[in-house]
């Protein structure tokens, strides 16, 4: 469990040092990314999936997804110039960031992956992972690419 308290301390003390506003919300526990919009009163599309990436020399990256749509592999894979990425399990992405699935953020992860940011996400008020679970962060989705460095580019597929 203090791992977890740990996570939300690290995101907001991570964007603090990046001096990003960002507005954290508590929330009840949803069963789908659909019924956490419902929740917080938005659009799918505004709830950014952060997702751990692995490439096949072991390490990692961030790629930053609108909730409506997937991540494109053959679009990621050509942006990188690698021929191989996945998924890693569960416990290998807790092992890379320091975040369980379902709070993956890379604000405060343990270790400073690179994050590619899909195109759809620019320009707008966004939710995404708050490092723990039953809370949400908005933050502005141009400032949030600004303070992570992420190369912005399309990665995605709709649904």
């Amino acid at each position: 469990m203090a791992d977890i308290v740990a996570g939300k301390d690290r995101f907001l003390a991570d964007a603090g040092d990046r001096g990003l506003d960002v507005e954290l919300i508590a929330r009840p526990a949803a069963r789908s990314l659909v019924e956490a919009a419902q929740l917080l009163g938005i659009a799918p599309a505004d709830i950014v999936k952060s997702l751990v990436v692995k490439h096949k020399d072991g390490t990692f990256l961030f790629a930053l997804i609108p909730g409506d749509r997937q991540i494109s592999w053959p679009k990621l894979r050509a942006l990188i110039g690698v021929n191989k990425l996945s998924m890693p399990a569960a416990d290998v992405a807790f092992e890379a960031t320091g975040y369980q699935r379902g709070t993956i953020t890379p604000l405060g992860s343990t270790t400073a992956w690179p994050v590619y940011a899909d195109a759809a996400i620019t320009g707008r008020r966004i939710s995404m992972g708050a490092g723990e679970h039953g809370y949400s962060a908005f933050v502005d989705s141009d400032a949030l690419i600004k303070a992570l460095d992420a190369t912005v580019a399309d990665i995605s597929d709709p649904e």
